[in-house]
C-alpha cells in the first residue's frame, strides 16, 4: 500500500503563487507515476499534472501548460506543484495521486487509471 499526504493549499490572490507537497509513504517502489488532479465544486476530478518517477517526464494539459510545474525530490518520496499566474477558475480541492505503471497523456485523463489518493488540499484564488 501506499499513502499519500498534501500540504501547501490556501488561499491568494489571481496572479499569485502557491506549491503543494505530496509525501508518499509505504511502498513507494512500486509507483511509477505520481500526478495532481483537482476537482471543483459541481465538476468532475480533473488531472493537471503527472511525472514519470524514474525518469522524470512531466505532463500537463493545456489549461496549465506554461503555470503549473510538477517536480520531484526522490529522496523525501515527495512531489511537488508550484502553481504560478494563478486564475479564480485554478479554485479546486488539490489532490496527490500515485500509479504502478508509467505515466501516460491518457492516464491523466482518467481517475480510473490511479490506485492511489491522497485526502486533497484546498487551494482558493480570489479576484
Amino acid at each position: 500500500q501506499v499513502q499519500l499526504v498534501e500540504s501547501g493549499g490556501g488561499s491568494v490572490q489571481a496572479g499569485g503563487s502557491l506549491r503543494l507537497s505530496c509525501a508518499a509513504s509505504g511502498a513507494t517502489y512500486s509507483i511509477n507515476c505520481m500526478g495532481w488532479f483537482r476537482q471543483a465544486p459541481g465538476k468532475e476530478r480533473e488531472g493537471v499534472a503527472a511525472i514519470d518517477t524514474g525518469g522524470g517526464r512531466t505532463y500537463y494539459p493545456d489549461s496549465v501548460k506554461g503555470r503549473f510545474t510538477i517536480s520531484q525530490d526522490n529522496a523525501k518520496n515527495t512531489v511537488y506543484l508550484q502553481m504560478n499566474s494563478l486564475k479564480p477558475e485554478d479554485t479546486a480541492m488539490y489532490y496527490c495521486a500515485a500509479r504502478r505503471s508509467g505515466c501516460t497523456v491518457t492516464a491523466l485523463k482518467s481517475v480510473w487509471a490511479w490506485g492511489y489518493w491522497g485526502q486533497g488540499t484546498q487551494v482558493t484564488v480570489s479576484s
